[in-house]
């Protein structure tokens, strides 16, 4: 069936919502199919969310139905397929979902859907592997664009919001925009002919620059042999997922493993001449030690004193130093003990395969392949490699700072201090890329927070107010 791009702003209802002690009137517009030719009408379409005051004339603070910036949180999660999501309750934490408190505080929300990893279509083939997720995102942003005269909101002021492979996708949405190497992909589900750069993107803990994740991790958690994490089991549809701790050791081969990715990161750290704001070359020794290190600590140090000036206490963490209520220095290595490992190694491209990044880089008959020469040529299970090509549209570092492109010009980038599910140098690694590419980042390492996002919406709502109004 050939899908008709023209925007039907008729066909709407108007619903009332009460949560957290705040009511939300809006108007919905959804399960919008974004492309002529879909593959999966399930996750091919996005849903459109306005506060309905804007339809009776009136304005939240700076905004109205024509000028309010447009909010694109896509739902997805380990490379998994994410729908459009509705305002009302996140599951995962048990409270208002960002759609919600984002219409409260006035802007337009285009909640956008995504194919993913393990989708299959009646043929048994899978359709939703690389680079699906980010090719469906940015024909979202080219159908509204299509519809830019009666879309509600601002078209030039997008902001994507993703966490986690959605963070990654963010990221990625902001680094790429009207790349050619996305336009094939396009044409074939029948996008829109417009243009998919966006204003800003919003990434939480992003799980990114996958083909260096693993080097990585093991130059942050080498040493570290004993891993802990917690696996979701989902019980039924409509509660919140059960966690199930889960820890191990590593064994003889990962723990040499370990040993080896973490001597191949130096390498690939150095060779991207990356240089902190103060014009500081961020480099590291074949130990793992040097001024990128530093750099890292530096937001620990930012993040502890943060919490120290709220007034809590962290006089049981010996690694700190503490110095008339200042933060003076962190001990990095006791610090990384005090994280734990959560991965065992390799953490993305595993040698057995079977991870989520594995799935990611399948093809329409094979469900996982590797995406390293590392962990292809230590393969147990004789995996195949994913191409060259289907490896760099993953990764928003092969385009930063390629002119085929518009990035965004504004990046948000959080990943908690306690966040194990990547090593902190990637997200560092992306910030001084941006960064030294002259895009306006921010960039933090918050406090106790684990592998999760949307924690902190007063922050991020003023931060999107401040670069619109700017």
């Amino acid at each position: 069936m050939n899908y008709d791009l023209k925007f039907n702003d008729k066909k709407y209802t108007i619903e009332t919502i009460t949560l957290d002690e705040k009511t939300l009137k809006y108007r919905a517009l959804e399960n919008i199919i974004y492309v002529n030719n879909p593959i999966d009408t399930n996750f091919q379409k996005l849903s459109i969310f306005v506060p309905e005051t804007y339809y009776e004339g009136n304005s939240i603070g700076n905004y109205n139905l024509n000028t309010a910036p447009i909010f694109f949180p896509n739902t997805v999660g380990g490379y998994m397929p994410g729908a459009p999501e509705r305002p009302g309750i996140n599951k995962f934490i048990n409270k208002p979902n960002a759609t919600f408190y984002a219409l409260l505080h006035g802007y337009i929300v285009v909640s956008p859907g995504a194919r993913g990893r393990g989708l299959k279509d009646k043929n048994g083939k899978f359709t939703g592997t690389a680079p699906a997720c980010i090719v469906d995102l940015k024909a979202a942003v080219r159908y509204l664009r299509h519809n830019k005269d009666i879309i509600p909101g601002n078209v030039e002021k997008i902001i994507s919001n993703g966490t986690s492979a959605g963070g990654a996708l963010s990221a990625l949405l902001g680094s790429t925009g009207n790349h050619p190497d996305y336009e094939s992909y396009l044409k074939e589900l029948g996008a829109a002919d417009e243009r998919d750069n966006i204003f800003a993107s919003s990434c939480y803990c992003p799980i990114t620059n996958l083909e260096n994740a693993d080097k990585a991790y093991e130059w942050e958690f080498c040493r570290i042999n004993d891993y802990h994490k917690m696996k979701f089991e989902r019980i039924e549809e409509s509660r919140k997922p059960k966690l199930v701790p889960i820890s191990g050791e590593m064994n003889e081969l990962q723990i040499e493993l370990s040993k080896e990715l973490k001597s191949l990161f130096p390498e690939y750290l150095n060779k991207l001449n990356l240089k902190s704001s103060n014009g500081t070359l961020l480099t590291i020794d074949s130990e793992g030690n040097g001024t990128f290190k530093d750099y890292i600590k530096s937001f620990v140090i930012k993040s502890a004193q943060k919490e120290l000036n709220k007034g809590k206490s962290l006089s049981d963490l010996k690694w700190i130093t503490i110095v008339n209520n200042e933060v003076t220095d962190v001990d990095f290595d006791k610090f990384i003990k005090f994280r734990t490992r959560m991965k065992d190694t390799p953490a993305f491209d595993n040698i057995s395969m079977g991870t989520p990044e594995n799935e990611l880089f399948g093809t329409p008959e094979i469900q996982y392949r590797h995406f390293t020469e590392f962990s292809k040529n230590h393969s147990i299970v004789n995996g195949e490699l994913s191409e060259e090509a289907q490896i760099k549209l993953m990764n928003p570092m092969n385009y930063i700072s390629d002119n085929s492109c518009t990035t965004a010009k504004n990046f948000r980038i959080r990943h908690g201090a306690i966040d194990r599910d990547t090593s902190l140098a990637i997200s560092a690694i992306l910030a001084v890329t941006l960064e030294m590419n002259g895009v306006n980042v921010d960039y933090d390492l918050p406090w106790g927070i684990p592998h999760s996002g949307d924690y902190d919406l007063d922050e991020l709502f003023a931060w999107i107010d401040n670069i619109v109004s700017n």
